[in-house]
């Protein structure tokens, strides 16, 4: 690594943590029950909008009538995105005429956006209407992160409350993240992107002269539009003189803000953070970086202040720091090592390509280092957002990404869905820290028993399941292996980098698979609609056990939960299940092309 990689990464470190203090002290005033500066603000429109829903926000729930209150409206919304893809051709705002989206890709598409995957198999700017971005997607956008902050109050409300049925209102948990968080922020952050380049306008696609024409190969078609064979069986193709060149054109700036900072990842444009109407600039792609991290690493610091103890919550930050930092310099590490097969090469130009790096696949106004962090933090927020190809990343450099989704994506991890799956994994370390004195393990005044435990242990498996055996499935099955362009380990790798990152909803992908099939699309929707729900389910019961138990006074035997030691325990927990789960996966896939490209 060079000098100017660890300044970037160590200049984005100490920004976020300058940031994640006052974010996290808004959040937590936004959800106390009692009324305070910020939410006194916003409670007109808060009780017009309860009116309007007929909303009883005074009505707590239990948590079994929390979790279908989620479930039921978010598969609302995904019904919604379905049928607006769907019927988008008779709809207005589509001026380039985009037909209707096909079932399975539809299916696809709904179920990525209403679970906070954003996984997309389509390109935006040559499939989606502007109808269809706006008022599909883009609000999803906001209400699956509004979901996941929700279900994350209710959570926290299970350590905080005391011999209670309750966990909160769904409802008011909702409105309040869209309303004091994810939209305040937004509005800033589009403002933002548009000072730097990205577009946001309801226009035409334009077309503008080339100042060099090009000669453009284009296959011949008959009338019912296949195309034409010659004797040996090849396409038959015409050259033809390329003159202008169509610029994509709509409201990116409102939906780029909201899929960074909502962890959703989904881009405007089919090269997502790596096209430069998305991302035009250096500034923009730090903006973008901090968006990510900056709800996720801001309800780290909420929890400690509604737990009333603030340093629950700086060493949950650790721990998610002590897992990220490491493997952060090592994304960006392997790819400033470059391609190892030049390793071969003997003259001085082989030397100088090694020391630029692997640029391939990589932005120019970015640079190796830029791209790695990116990489780093996109993939373990569950963010999914790309400003480079994956599918180019140097064999480790592509280890690194899918390691940290197949942790559970709790480094941090998507809005609100992150934290809880990382107290998932602390109530497993507590119970762990207990079997070895031998005494009952408690947590933040909680005694850990048999239903919380499987209720986490749940939580933690359900995403390592679903890669592994629907990797498998792909794997065995002909119409899994058809999308797969490259043979042997990295084809491998691309199937389980796409079934991991839909497993922990993530959303990017190693583009080198054809994923958009109806075996791909029916595949990667089961994985993410199962990972975010019955996640989601696993810890409200948790909660709602939770919040029904009486508080627990510490003693000399309980174990803190706030020192250095509980951090690297915490850590170690989250490591060795990733590792023990997915070794065995990674040996055959990335490892193994990292071994097969000469070392």
């Amino acid at each position: 690594m060079t000098t100017n990689d660890i300044v970037q990464v160590l200049i984005f470190l100490a920004v976020l943590l300058l940031l994640v203090k006052p974010v996290g002290q808004y959040m937590a005033l936004v959800f106390a029950d009692t009324p305070n500066k910020v939410n006194r603000v916003g409670r007109g429109v808060e009780n017009v909008l309860y009116r309007l829903a007929g909303v009883r926000s005074e009505d707590d729930m239990g948590w079994r009538r929390y979790a279908l209150t989620m479930l039921l409206f978010n598969i609302a919304g995904l019904l919604v995105v379905y049928l607006l893809q769907r019927v988008q051709q008779w709809l207005p705002f589509n001026p380039q005429n985009f037909p209707a989206i096909s079932p399975d890709s539809a299916m696809n598409t709904a179920i990525s956006f209403a679970s906070n995957t954003n996984w997309q198999g389509y390109g935006g700017e040559s499939a989606m209407s502007y109808l269809t971005q706006m008022l599909g997607l883009a609000v999803q956008n906001f209400l699956s992160a509004a979901t996941g902050i929700a279900v994350l109050i209710a959570v926290i409300r299970g350590f905080t409350r005391r011999s209670s049925a309750s966990i909160g209102n769904f409802w008011v948990d909702m409105t309040r993240s869209t309303l004091y968080i994810l939209m305040p922020l937004s509005f800033v952050m589009a403002l933002l992107l548009v000072s730097q380049g990205v577009v946001q306008n309801l226009k035409s696609y334009v077309d503008v002269p080339l100042t060099q024409h090009i000669i453009q190969v284009e296959q011949v078609k008959d009338a019912a539009g296949n195309v034409l064979k010659d004797a040996a069986g090849h396409d038959v193709t015409k050259e033809s003189p390329a003159t202008t060149q169509t610029l994509p054109m709509g409201p990116a700036a409102s939906q780029i803000a909201i899929k960074q900072l909502g962890t959703n990842g989904g881009g405007f444009f089919n090269a997502n953070s790596a096209h430069p109407y998305e991302n035009p600039t250096p500034l923009s792609n730090f903006i973008e970086m901090l968006a990510i991290f900056l709800i996720p690493g801001g309800l780290c610091i909420t929890f400690g202040n509604m737990v009333g103890d603030r340093r629950q919550g700086w060493a949950i930050l650790a721990t998610m720091l002590l897992i990220f930092v490491p493997l952060a310099f090592a994304a960006v590490g392997a790819e400033q090592a470059g391609n190892p097969a030049l390793h071969s090469l003997v003259d001085q130009q082989a030397s100088t390509l090694q020391s630029g790096g692997n640029m391939e696949g990589k932005e120019t106004r970015f640079g190796i280092a830029a791209s790695g962090l990116f990489t780093a933090i996109t993939t373990a927020a569950s963010c999914g957002a790309v400003n480079n190809a994956h599918d180019s990343l140097t064999p480790l450099g592509g280890l690194v990404p899918m390691w940290l989704m197949q942790l559970g994506e709790v480094v941090f991890g998507g809005v609100g869905s992150g934290l809880y799956g990382m107290l998932a994994f602390a109530v497993v370390a507590v119970f762990i820290a207990g079997l070895m004195v031998g005494r009952t393990p408690e947590y933040l005044g909680k005694k850990i028993e048999a239903h919380e435990m499987k209720m986490a242990s749940l939580a933690v498996l359900i995403p390592c399941a679903l890669v592994v055996i629907c990797t498998a499935i792909a794997v065995m099955s002909p119409a899994g292996i058809a999308g797969v362009a490259n043979p042997g380990a990295h084809g491998f790798s691309e199937m389980l980098y796409a079934v991991t990152s839909a497993s922990n909803n993530n959303g990017s992908a190693f583009g080198g698979l054809s994923a958009n099939t109806p075996f791909w699309n029916v595949l990667l929707g089961v994985c993410m609609f199962f990972a975010r729900f019955l996640l989601a389910i696993a810890m409200l019961a948790m909660a709602g056990s939770l919040a029904a138990k009486r508080h627990v006074p510490p003693s000399g035997g309980t174990l803190p939960t706030h020192t250095p030691l509980f951090v690297t325990l915490l850590a170690c927990v989250v490591i060795v299940v990733g590792a023990l789960t997915f070794l065995p996966a990674l040996a055959l896939g990335p490892i193994a092309e990292y071994l097969m490209s000469g070392h």
